[in-house]
C-alpha cells in the first residue's frame, strides 16, 4: 500500500457458476491513486474478478466497498468507473473527436466544452490535434489505443479498468504503450485496475500486482517482492525464467538436494519448511574458477546460448538438468559450448518455496 486511504476493497469475494466457483474468497484493498495489476495464467478467475467490479457480473458471496459504500447491486452504468476493453469497443462509425467525447455528450455538456477537454486528453495523449475529424478505422492500432484511453479520460472516472487492452499489439508499440500508460498514470492521479496474463506488462507498470492462480490471490506484493520474494513455486516460475531444486531440509541453513547428492548453502530455513523447492534467478547464477568462489557449486556441460539484446542467457546441463545461466554481454562466458563448467551462487540468492 501507498499510505493513501483505500478506494476499494474487496471482502471475502466469490463467483460460482452451478458446482464451479471461478474466485474464491478474495479480500484485497486498492489505494487511491494506485496501480494495481492483477495477473494470472487463463482460466485463474482474473476476468471474472474484473467482472465483478465492474458491475458487469454479481458477485455470489462477499462484499465490494467503494470508498467504504457496497456496491455490489449498483449497475455499471451508475458506478464512477471506466472500463478500456481489449478489442476497444471504439464507434467505427466516429471520427477520434466523436469518440472521446461521447460520455460527455451523453451527460448533455456543451459542444465547445466537449470539444475543449477532447483536444486536451488528445495533446496529453501524444494525438495530432489534427486527428480530431479523423476516422478512427484510419487510425493504426496504437492510435486506438490511444483514443480508447482518451475516452475513458473523459468520463472522469475513479477508477480505470483494463481488460487486457495491449495483448493484439506487436511487440515494439506495446512496450511503447506500456511505458506511456505508467507516465498517464502519474501524471492523472486516477486508480487503474489491470487485467493481463504477461508478467512483463505487470513488472513494468504496477505499484502493486496480484497473481492469481484457480480464483485465489495467492500472492500480492510490488514487481520487487514479487520477483525477489515470491512464496511458492508457481509464483517463482510465472514471474520469468527461474532454476527450481527440489530439497529436504536438513538445517537451520542447509537443505539437501537429492537430485545432485548435494547440501546446499541457504537464507535460514523458514519454520516448518521441510521439503519443497529453492529457487535461484539465472542472473544470481555464475561461472566460477573454482568452487570457493561461491556457497553453492555444481559441474555441469555448457548446452546452449541465447543472444537477447544487452543479455545472454546459457543453458547448462547438470546431469538431467538444465540450469539457465544469465549475463550482461560485456560478462559474456569466455568457452565454448560442450565445455564443463563450474556453476555456483550464495546463501543470499537461495529462495526456499513449499508449493
Amino acid at each position: 500500500m501507498n499510505g493513501r486511504s483505500p478506494i476499494l476493497q474487496l471482502r471475502d469475494l466469490t463467483k460460482t457458476f452451478g458446482n464451479f466457483t471461478a474466485v474464491k474468497g478474495i479480500s484485497l484493498d486498492i489505494s487511491e491513486g494506485e496501480f494495481f495489476t492483477i495477473v494470472g495464467p487463463s482460466g485463474s478467475g482474473k476476468t471474472t474478478l474484473l467482472r465483478m467490479l465492474t458491475g458487469m457480473e454479481g458477485a455470489t458471496s462477499g462484499d465490494i466497498l467503494l470508498r467504504g459504500s457496497r456496491i455490489n447491486d449498483l449497475p455499471a452504468n451508475k458506478r464512477p468507473t471506466c472500463m478500456v476493453f481489449q478489442s476497444l469497443a471504439l464507434f467505427p462509425h466516429r471520427t477520434v473527436g466523436q469518440n472521446i467525447e461521447f460520455s460527455q455528450k451523453i451527460k448533455g455538456v456543451e459542444p465547445e466544452k466537449r470539444k475543449a477537454r477532447a483536444l486536451q486528453l488528445m495533446a496529453q495523449l501524444r494525438l495530432p490535434e489534427n486527428y480530431y475529424d479523423k476516422s478512427v478505422t484510419k487510425c493504426s492500432g496504437g492510435e486506438r489505443q490511444r483514443v480508447a484511453l482518451a475516452r475513458a479520460l473523459a468520463y472522469d472516472p475513479d477508477i480505470l479498468f483494463f481488460d487486457e487492452p495491449l495483448s493484439a499489439i506487436d511487440y515494439k508499440l506495446r512496450k511503447t504503450l506500456e511505458k506511456e500508460l505508467k507516465d498517464i498514470h502519474r501524471e492523472t492521479g486516477k486508480t487503474f485496475i489491470y487485467i493481463t496474463h504477461s508478467l512483463e506488462e505487470a513488472m513494468v507498470m504496477s505499484d502493486r500486482i496480484g497473481v492469481m492462480r484457480s480464483g485465489q490471490l495467492v500472492q500480492v506484493g510490488s514487481p520487487q517482492q514479487i520477483y525477489s520474494a515470491p512464496e511458492t513455486k508457481f509464483v517463482s516460475e510465472f514471474i520469468g525464467d527461474v532454476n527450481v531444486i527440489g530439497v529436504q531440509a536438513t538445517g537451520a541453513n542447509t537443505v539437501h538436494a537429492a537430485e545432485f547428492g548435494v547440501d546446499l548453502v541457504t537464507q535460514p530455513v523458514p519454520a516448518g519448511f521441510k521439503e519443497g523447492h529453492l529457487v535461484v534467478r539465472p542472473e544470481s547464477l555464475r561461472f566460477l574458477s573454482s568452487r570457493s568462489e561461491a556457497q553453492n557449486c555444481l559441474e555441469g556441460r555448457v548446452y546452449n546460448e541465447y543472444v537477447l539484446g544487452s543479455r545472454i542467457q546459457y543453458q547448462v546441463r547438470v546431469g538431467e538438468h538444465v540450469f539457465i545461466v544469465e549475463k550482461l554481454r560485456q560478462q559474456a562466458f569466455g568457452g565454448s559450448l560442450d565445455d564443463q563448467v563450474l556453476i555456483g551462487w550464495d546463501a543470499k540468492d537461495s529462495i526456499l518455496v513449499t508449493d
